[in-house]
């Protein structure tokens, strides 16, 4: 498709003759390439718990690393993204990001077909893996800058909500496609109970793992495609007015790619231990994230010439105290909505799915399988399947309402369905029956997708009333960026407290963090004295 030139959704004629239709054909080829930017992303949270049922020769300790990496990749990889459109025009960056996507795909469907793939490879895949979550941030920038701020609510809610399908797509697609021989490679045999959401899968049943790799093959190509021939670069000066060649934009894009992955691979052999590949100093994650964040931020802005100039202009948003302040609150709604997605399923497995009795030493053991227990591949889905559906309606409410008194309400809910999950995960973990408690731990966990999936359209929202236009796009990216980070965190927290035998504890802190962004998100937009009183 042809550059725009000429672009000003804030007059009403200009929106309702051109630009209400290109706006929404740029917004629906969008949605599915995000939606396969989630699931390449986030793949590993299911893919783990059937390697762990085949019993492929790694620890559940090893198996949750590879989430980890994922997910501190994909959020790394949002920094430089959240400044893309700017640097190489949104058709450039969502058609070649997008092609991207085709490598970790087919890497991990290869690696997948023997199981003494050693641990390194996955490794690999699951860090290239970590472009699909980068994508969210170039994606919400995008489209931000075709809609007029009174639609704003509405369009991101749907390119980030059903974006956020993609989480529920895999949970569903994977298992299911695991089981039929679709594409290339023989079948592997059942060590322990399996399932899809039609059932329960018995051990010694046959299932075709890397079948969870190859099939977002048959839709990263003709979205490529897709992207490239029905999406528009916009030139005007508030969004990309000096990008050059396709190339041109291609190669600055790989780039600064390269810069946030090394600083991510980095981060992950700082905090990883030696049987992970990693240095063993055991450094701590929160510093991690901090070294990772920092030094790609101050890599990026030594690139020369009209790059570093460029993301000079786009660093102002640090000037802005609301930018931190939105930094802290998305974190509590996408944070929790993609850490919790990321780490639902393999939580059920080990909490639900294993019975916890004390041995002849006086010693709780967790590693008997309870035959009792629930599928996690039958019901890890249904959470983020609500968290996106609902996503849209946050921004619909939040159009209508205000943002912050819309976020205000989801905060407490979050504190009080944190509270709760926390009480039954802790009974589960003691108990020789855990299944007793599943039911009710698993309704509060969906409470608590259903509010932050509410959240993440309220947060959108009040950013798009409380940033100047220019400076809306980037700030969105980067405080996706930092929330994304919710993706490595919480299910490291959950490993390591499920390591000590306290997975309460997990969902305790959360809770503490959910009461503090409560105050902070009263203070900056509920109080009527504030700077932004209720946007």
């Amino acid at each position: 498709m042809a550059d725009i030139q000429e672009w000003d959704v804030e007059d009403e004629q200009f929106w309702q003759t051109e630009g209400k239709k290109i706006a929404n054909r740029n917004l629906w080829i969008s949605i599915p390439s995000l939606l396969c930017g989630f699931a390449v992303w986030l793949y590993w949270g299911i893919i783990t718990v059937q390697m762990l049922n085949l019993g492929f020769p790694f620890a559940q300790s090893e198996l949750f690393t590879l989430m980890a990496i994922a997910g501190l990749t994909g959020a790394t990889l949002r920094i430089p993204s959240s400044f893309f459109v700017r640097l190489a025009g949104g058709r450039n960056t969502v058609f070649f990001t997008t092609t991207l996507l085709i490598i970790p795909a087919l890497g991990t469907g290869i690696a997948l077909q023997d199981i003494n793939t050693p641990l390194w490879v996955f490794q690999c895949l699951a860090l290239l893996s970590g472009i699909g979550g980068g994508n969210f941030a170039s994606s919400m920038s995008n489209i931000s800058y075709f809609f007029p701020k009174k639609k704003q609510g509405l369009a991101l809610g749907l390119n980030a909500g059903l974006g956020n399908f993609g989480v529920t797509t895999m949970q569903i697609l994977i298992p299911l496609v695991m089981t039929a021989g679709i594409f290339v490679g023989e079948p592997m045999i059942l060590e322990n109970t399996s399932g899809t959401l039609i059932g329960k899968i018995p051990a010694g049943s046959e299932t075709w793992i890397h079948n969870g790799g190859f099939v977002w093959l048959v839709l990263l190509v003709p979205l490529a495609f897709a992207s490239w021939f029905g999406m528009n670069n916009i030139r005007t000066e508030q969004v990309s007015p000096e990008i050059g060649t396709p190339l041109t934009s291609f190669g600055i894009i790989l780039g600064m790619l390269l810069i946030a992955l090394f600083c991510a691979m980095f981060g992950l052999w700082l905090l990883l231990p030696e049987s992970a590949n990693g240095s063993g100093f055991g450094v701590p994650k929160e510093i991690v994230i901090l070294i990772v964040i920092a030094s790609t931020v101050f890599l990026l802005r030594r690139l020369p010439g009209s790059i570093g100039t460029n993301l000079s202009h786009q660093y102002r948003i640090f000037n802005n105290k609301h930018t931190w302040v939105m930094s802290i609150i998305y974190t509590m709604t996408f944070g929790s909505f993609i850490g919790f997605s990321a780490a639902f399923a393999l939580c059920i497995k080990i909490v639900f799915g294993y019975s916890h009795v004390m041995g002849e030493a006086g010693v709780m053991t967790h590693d008997t399988i309870n035959p009792n227990g629930p599928s996690a591949l039958m019901y890890a889905w249904m959470g983020p399947f609500i968290g996106a559906l609902i996503r849209p309606v946050g921004g619909w409410i939040s159009d209508k309402v205000g943002g912050a008194l819309v976020t205000q309400i989801v905060s407490v809910v979050m504190v009080v369905s944190s509270l709760g999950a926390a009480y039954y995960l802790k009974a589960a973990y003691v108990s020789a029956t855990p299944e007793d408690y599943f039911v009710p731990f698993f309704l509060l966990f969906l409470i608590l997708f259903a509010a932050s999936g509410i959240g993440n359209g309220s947060t959108f929202r009040t950013i798009a009333m409380v940033f100047p236009k220019e400076q809306a796009g980037p700030v969105l990216g980067w405080t996706s960026a930092v929330a994304a980070y919710g993706a490595f965190y919480i299910p490291k927290v959950f490993g390591e407290q499920i390591k000590a035998t306290t997975p309460e504890n997990a969902l305790y802190g959360f809770a503490i963090f959910y009461i503090v962004c409560v105050l902070i998100n009263w203070y900056f937009y509920m109080r009527k004295s504030g700077e932004f009183y209720n946007p």
